[in-house]
C-alpha cells in the first residue's frame, strides 16, 4: 500500500474497520477521527487526528485507534454517556465524537466539562443538536474526577473507561520502535515532502495518494521548541499543539491559546505543522501572518550548508517561493517579545471557528512614552501573498500614538494591498476588514487609549 494513502482509506478498505466514516474529506466534520498514540519524551501520549488528511506514512510506528479499538463487551462509558443523553440519532458522526472524548480521557487536561466539550471542537453533528452531546461530554469529564498523577492511559484502563490493553501500549510501542530502526525514509530526490498534510491532502488528495512521499512529520531534527537567549528556535515540523503546550510560547504569548481557537479544531492543530503552513504559501495562512509580524527567519537545507531567509522574503508571487526544489525548511527562529512589546492576532472568517480567513492580521509593537518606537504589521487575504505592511509600519514609527495616527495608518495600509473579490468577500469588504483589524489591534493592546469608537470610523 502506498505510504501516501490516507489512513482513512487504509482502515476502511484494507482493515475493514468501517466505524470510521467518510464525510467531508477536508478535516472539517470529524466523522473520520482516530487516536494517534506514540511514546514522546518518555511517556505515552494520544492525540486525535482526522484520518482523511493523515498519510499512512505518518502512522509509522504509532498506535492508531479507531472506534472499534475502544469497544468492550458492553458499551464503554463514553458510548453509554452518548446513549443515556440521547446524543445520537443517525449515528454517522457518533464514532468521531466517541473517539474525540476518548482522546480527552487519555490526555492530561483537567477533567472539566469545558475541556471535555473543547475536545469535540472538530466534530460536527447534523441532526442531534449539541446540547445532548454537551451533557454526554460533562458525564465523561466526571469519569476522571478522581484521577491522580497516574499516566492517563493507565488510569483510563484501570477504570474501564477504555479497554485494558491500553495499559500495555507504551511497552509495545517501545519494542516496536527497536524493530523499526527509526524513521520512515525515502531517498528519492523527486519525492514530495509532506509534513502534517492538513491542506495539501485537501488540494491534491488524488495526486499524492499514489505519489512517492518523503515524510517530514516525525523527523527528529525537525521537531522541538527551544530558547537561546531572546531567540525562539523551532523545528519546521512543530505542530500547532506543540506550540500551545510549550512553556516558552505560554510565557511570551499569554493569549496564544485563544488565537488558535480562531484557526482550527483540535485534531487539525494536532497535525498541522508550522513549516507546512509557510511552504503551502496560502495568501491567508494564519500562522504565516502570525510569524510575519514577528519577522521570523527560516533556515533551509539540502543536506549541505544551510541557507537563511527572512520569512518576509519567501513569497515571490502567488504560490511562488524563493526555495529550490531540493531544499527543505529545517528551522524557524524569531526574537521573543520582551515585557514591553505588545502582540496581537486578529482574524475574520464566515464562521468564527474552523474556517478559512477572509482577512487576518497580526501586529507586534513597542511604544515608549506614547511614541511608537518599533512596529511590525502583517496581513493575509489582501494580496496574492501574505505580507508585511512595511509602509504602514514606517508611517507609524517615531510618531505619538493617537486616534488620528491610527486612522491615518489604516489609510496608508490601503495603499499596500490589492485584494480580489472571491467567495470570502468582495475587494471593498476585505479592505474594510483590514482597516477594522488594524484598529482592533490598537483597541486590544492599548485599552488605556479608550479608542473603541475607532471601529465606527473609516478612512476609506
Amino acid at each position: 500500500m502506498p505510504s501516501g494513502t490516507a489512513v482513512l482509506d487504509f482502515v476502511r478498505y484494507n482493515q475493514y474497520l468501517t466505524g470510521t466514516k467518510i464525510g467531508c474529506r477536508e478535516g472539517d466534520c470529524g466523522a473520520c477521527t482516530v487516536l494517534v498514540g506514540e511514546v514522546s519524551t518518555g511517556e505515552l501520549r494520544y492525540r486525535t487526528a482526522t484520518s482523511c488528511l493523515m498519510p499512512l506514512g505518518n502512522a509509522h510506528g504509532k498506535h492508531i485507534v479507531t472506534v472499534e479499538g475502544l469497544n468492550m463487551n458492553e458499551l464503554n462509558p463514553i458510548q453509554q454517556a452518548m446513549a443515556d443523553e440521547s446524543a445520537t440519532q443517525c449515528g454517522f458522526c457518533t464514532p468521531g465524537f466517541v473517539v474525540s472524548m476518548a482522546g480527552f480521557c487519555l490526555s492530561k487536561k483537567a477533567p472539566t466539562t469545558a475541556n471535555a466539550i473543547a475536545a469535540v471542537d472538530g466534530n460536527i453533528c447534523r441532526c442531534t443538536g449539541y446540547k445532548s452531546i454537551e451533557r454526554a461530554a460533562a458525564r465523561v469529564a466526571q469519569l476522571l474526577a478522581d484521577r491522580s498523577e497516574e499516566a492517563p492511559a493507565n488510569y483510563a484502563a484501570s477504570q474501564a473507561i477504555v479497554p485494558t490493553y491500553f495499559s500495555t501500549v507504551a511497552d509495545r510501542l517501545q519494542a516496536l520502535a527497536l524493530n523499526l530502526n527509526g524513521e520512515l525514509t525515502n531517498e528519492n530526490p523527486a519525492a514530495h515532502r509532506v509534513g502534517g498534510g492538513t491542506d495539501v491532502y485537501v488540494q491534491k488528495h488524488d495526486e499524492i495518494r499514489d505519489a512517492s512521499i518523503r515524510f517530514l512529520f516525525d523527523t527528529p531534527g525537525l521537531k522541538g521548541i527551544r530558547q537561546a537567549g531572546n531567540q525562539c528556535l523551532m523545528g519546521a515540523s512543530t505542530t500547532v499543539t506543540d506550540l500551545i503546550e510549550s512553556p516558552i510560547i505560554q510565557a511570551h504569548f499569554p493569549d496564544f491559546r485563544q488565537y488558535t481557537k480562531l484557526i482550527s479544531s483540535t485534531p487539525i492543530r494536532n497535525m498541522a505543522t508550522i513549516g507546512g503552513n509557510f511552504i503551502n504559501a496560502s495568501p491567508i495562512g494564519d500562522f504565516t501572518v502570525f510569524f510575519l509580524a514577528l519577522d521570523a527567519t527560516l533556515t533551509f537545507s539540502d543536506g549541505h550548508p544551510l541557507r537563511e531567509l527572512p520569512l518576509r522574503d519567501l513569497y515571490l508571487g502567488y504560490k511562488t517561493l524563493d526555495k529550490r526544489p531540493d531544499e527543505w525548511l529545517e528551522q524557524i527562529s524569531f526574537t521573543l517579545p520582551d515585557k514591553n512589546t505588545r502582540f496581537n492576532f486578529e482574524k475574520v472568517s464566515k464562521r468564527t471557528h474552523l474556517d478559512i480567513a477572509s482577512v487576518n492580521s497580526a501586529m507586534s509593537i513597542l511604544v515608549e512614552d506614547d511614541v511608537v518606537t518599533s512596529v511590525r504589521l502583517s496581513a493575509g487575504g489582501v494580496a496574492p501573498i501574505p505580507k508585511q505592511l512595511t509602509k504602514t509600519a514606517t508611517f507609524l514609527t517615531g510618531k505619538r500614538l493617537t486616534e488620528a495616527l491610527i486612522l491615518h495608518a489604516t489609510a496608508v495600509a490601503q495603499t499596500e494591498v490589492s485584494p480580489v473579490s472571491d467567495a470570502r468577500g468582495t475587494e471593498m469588504y476585505k479592505r474594510l476588514l483590514l482597516s477594522q483589524l488594524i484598529k482592533a489591534h490598537f483597541i486590544k493592546l492599548f485599552p488605556e487609549l479608550k479608542v473603541e469608537q475607532l471601529l465606527s470610523t473609516s478612512m476609506l
